[in-house]
């Protein structure tokens, strides 16, 4: 299942020549990361209560293309794999036809104390 999602890029996400700051690309990723868990019914806070929570671990990120003020971006995020206490996911930006960012990003189920932990099997389910 590849979930999108759109960002429209404000001034703000921008370096003085009008360009996306590179780290925005993290922040844009993450929000659709969180979209994806939510919309599959993840609920992080529930799982927060429940003393486990996401920790990303891992991220290969490749910058193509540059974003500017005022574009629309759509970003595509799928899982490619999903083990024990890990899930590692692909995402991939776009402006229109043209890819601007690609990223493979692995997070981890950890515990209260920072240990990892097996993913909970209704949440495996889900995914």
């Amino acid at each position: 299942m590849t979930h999108t999602y759109a960002v429209r890029v404000f001034y703000e996400d921008t370096d003085m020549g009008g360009v996306v700051y590179h780290a925005n690309y993290l922040k844009f990723i993450e929000r659709a990361r969180s979209d994806y868990v939510r919309n599959i019914g993840n609920d992080q806070n529930a799982m927060r209560d429940a003393g486990i929570v996401w920790v990303v671990r891992k991220i290969e990120a490749e910058y193509l293309a540059p974003a500017k003020f005022d574009d629309e971006l759509t970003i595509e995020t799928w899982i490619t794999s999903l083990s024990g206490a890990r899930l590692t996911m692909a995402q991939r930006v776009t402006r229109g036809e043209t890819e601007v960012f690609n990223a493979s990003v692995t997070a981890v189920c950890m515990n209260a104390q920072g240990k990892p932990v097996r993913l909970p099997a209704e949440i495996r389910a889900l995914m």
